[in-house]
């Protein structure tokens, strides 16, 4: 074990010692010389040389040891190589029964797997964070070396792209609980809001392309921009309405056969089966605008005839989310991350309650009646 310091600067508050020591060097006892007729006429000697002297240096010593510890309070000081606190935690994910959980083992250092980590004996919290985040934050706390026990729903929330990686190995709790109903796909599927003048095979494709989606005719053309869970198609060479361009511009997708005015990189995003460029994406503004090589007809772009075309333009207008449960079992935290770096103990508790015992002291020196006698 090693001490550091923090803030090293702290230490040039020693230079307040000078204070006291000016204090008590004022202080000193002086006795004033009388005159007698007698000696009036003996010659005069040489006075001896005076030494420096403290009076009361038992005060003088307590007041220096104060202002040495408010001094190395100041420099922050640290213990490093301390041995670390390894005591068993057990984590439960917001969802579970940690009261039942906890009765198994009482005695237990038992936590909320949750932002803050707070003790399952304080209500769940609702704010949301994904576990697997969690579980990463929670394994660079705690100390390298101590045991982590965690429970989890079996199928789990909040998972990541990958499998989250500790510095320590988990025992990994599983719980199975019933899965929420996934929502009707129809019932969110978005509806197409056509703009402008389109001619009748482009409407039948888009007809078809609808009721494929959620089982709902195409809606009537209108000069309205689409609202919120709509995707907007816009095939007539006229350029956009400010309302669409605003409506494009703030993240929505707009599907259109003629090129707009703001012309950028295009990537094509869908081929036909003989590899030719159906659909591009380019991006305008926070939007997406998905553009048709050719006119909406089965002569021009042959794909409009494959059965998976309105599948695929789906998936190209509205990506899928991602997964919101995964198997828990399969989500097992791997080992192999960097260890948490050991915590210093912090030594500023002790040095404040040094510091009030010897201003307690201090204190009773300075009021000692013994202290107005001489030395």
């Amino acid at each position: 074990m090693n001490l550091a310091l923090l803030f090293p600067l702290g230490l040039l508050a020693l230079a307040a010692w000078l204070v006291p020591l000016l204090v008590h060097l004022a202080r000193r006892h002086h006795y004033a010389p009388l005159d007698f007729a007698a000696l009036r006429w003996l010659r005069a000697k040489v006075r001896p040389r005076q030494r420096i002297r403290f009076d009361e240096w038992p005060l003088l010593l307590v007041r220096l040891l104060l202002l040495a510890a408010l001094a190395l309070l100041l420099a922050r000081p640290v213990l490093q190589g301390s041995a670390p606190d390894t005591h068993a935690v057990i984590a439960v994910a917001p969802g579970l029964d940690a009261a039942a959980l906890r009765a198994q083992q009482p005695d237990a250092d038992w936590r909320w797997l949750a932002p803050g980590f707070a003790s399952t004996g304080t209500q769940a919290p609702r704010a949301k964070q994904p576990l697997s985040s969690l579980l990463r934050e929670l394994d660079q706390q705690l100390p390298a070396g101590a045991p982590l026990t965690v429970y989890v729903p079996d199928p789990m929330p909040g998972a990541d792209a990958q499998r989250p990686r500790l510095s320590r190995p988990v025992q990994w709790r599983p719980i199975a609980r019933t899965v929420p109903a996934a929502p009707d796909a129809t019932s969110s599927a978005p509806r197409l809001r056509l703009g402008g003048e389109a001619d009748a095979p482009a409407q039948r494709v888009l007809n078809a392309v609808q009721r494929a989606w959620s089982g709902q005719p195409l809606a009537a053309a209108t000069d309205a921009a689409p609202v919120q869970g709509e995707i907007g198609v816009w095939l007539s060479a006229a350029p956009l309405p400010p309302a669409w361009q605003a409506w494009l511009d703030g993240g929505r997708t707009l599907l259109v056969t003629q090129p707009v005015t703001r012309a950028a990189a295009e990537t094509v995003v869908l081929r036909d089966a003989e590899g030719q460029a159906a659909i591009s994406e380019r991006r305008v503004g926070n939007g997406r605008l998905l553009r048709f090589h050719a006119a909406m007809t089965p002569s021009t772009l042959p794909i409009l005839e494959d059965p998976a075309f309105p599948q695929q333009l789906l998936t190209l207008a509205r990506p899928p989310a991602a997964p919101q449960w995964v198997a828990a079992a399969a989500h097992a935290p791997l080992t192999g991350a960097h260890a948490p770096a050991p915590r210093p103990l912090d030594l500023a508790p002790w040095l404040l309650g040094l510091i009030v015992l010897l201003f307690a002291l201090e204190r009773w020196l300075a009021t000692s009646p013994r202290r107005g006698v001489p030395a």
